[in-house]
């Protein structure tokens, strides 16, 4: 099979719409990762999805629409507060889980009785699912395990051969998946992953926020989990990764003493210049959490074509969309943290 690279233009979203309708699986970007869309009813499809990524068929798959009227197909009931949150951030990087329909079947839920659906704001994505005319069920379009393509080369490098096509769609604006959420009662809001939508922002909707210990701890390989992104290793380059927890000065004295051969540091933008006069190899992923959001994956990639083989990573904040890169941050480092001093 040969992956052919669509545009986005009439004909080529037309095709990649009937691709999806007739049970073949297609690249899709979105504003948070390029997606490995396919018919979410389709449990033929879904697998073909699975088989493609090397995914485990326990990791539910987040489920998109186009438009807020294609919601109430897929789920039993949609409360006031989800109402109210799909009011506030969709179309955007929100997932609500909720019990589903028999029009979601049970491998696209990982065997749950719950999926995850969002509306997403890339207007590629939503032409392709109107093209389509059904829902799309997409998780991140990397092999499982690996880290998330946030354009289509980068897509192309993982499914080349694996999927008929990938749709253009630039860069990914976020760059890390959707934040995911359940509802707790008729006030409160459990993340259960986070993104771009940030738990303070929820908080302008629900009473309460409550962010699950999973986001920034490990949790045993036999636990059940509504959400992608919370059991498996994730978001991994071939490098081994290791997460620096500290200031500037004590990341800069970290990486004196771990030098070598492949050795790198994934830095802050500031601290570009101290770590070259030090001569330590470095490759920076923004000042701000947003920049750094958006680069890390991108990042990571790039070291493994420098044949990095080790990664050291200066940790950001806990807070805002800090919060999202960190969970994802640990996932690669496979819970390899080093404390390098206090800021």
């Amino acid at each position: 099979m040969t992956t052919r690279l669509l545009q986005n233009n009439a004909e080529d979203i037309a095709l990649a719409g009937a691709l999806l309708r007739g049970g073949e699986i297609v690249g899709m970007p979105t504003e948070t990762v390029y997606g490995l869309g396919c018919d979410a009813g389709n449990a033929d499809a879904v697998r073909k999805v699975f088989a493609a990524k090397g995914r485990p068929a326990d990791n539910p798959l987040i489920v998109h629409i186009a438009a807020l009227a294609d919601w109430a197909p897929l789920v039993r009931e949609i409360p006031p507060l989800a109402e109210q949150l799909a009011a506030r951030f969709w179309p955007g990087p929100l997932t609500v889980i909720l019990p589903r329909t028999d029009r979601i079947p049970a491998v696209t839920a990982g065997g749950l009785d719950t999926v995850g659906v969002r509306f997403p704001a890339h207007p590629v994505a939503q032409a392709m699912i109107r093209a389509a005319g059904v829902p799309v069920a997409a998780p991140s379009g990397n092999r499982s395990g690996s880290p998330s393509p946030t354009t289509s080369a980068h897509m192309l490098a993982d499914m080349d051969g694996r999927i008929p096509a990938i749709v253009e769609g630039g860069s990914c604006l976020c760059g890390v998946e959707s934040t995911v959420i359940q509802l707790e009662g008729a006030d409160t809001v459990r993340v259960l992953r986070p993104g771009f939508v940030t738990p303070e922002q929820l908080r302008t909707v629900a009473a309460n926020v409550i962010v699950d210990d999973a986001v920034l701890a490990q949790i045993s390989p036999d636990t059940v989990v509504r959400s992608p992104g919370m059991k498996y290793k994730h978001y991994a380059p071939n490098a081994a990764v290791t997460l620096v927890q500290g200031g500037r000065a004590a990341f800069l004295r970290f990486m004196d003493t771990h030098r070598g051969a492949g050795v790198y540091a994934l830095c802050f933008d500031a601290d570009v210049p101290e770590c070259e006069a030090a001569g330590i190899a470095c490759v920076p992923y923004g000042d701000t959490d947003e920049e750094r959001a958006a680069a890390f994956f991108a990042r990571l990639r790039e070291l493994d074509a420098e044949g990095a083989a080790h990664i050291y990573v200066r940790a950001p904040r806990t807070d805002g969309v800090g919060l999202a890169v960190y969970n994802r941050l640990i996932r690669a480092a496979g819970y390899d943290i080093a404390d390098a001093g206090t800021f």
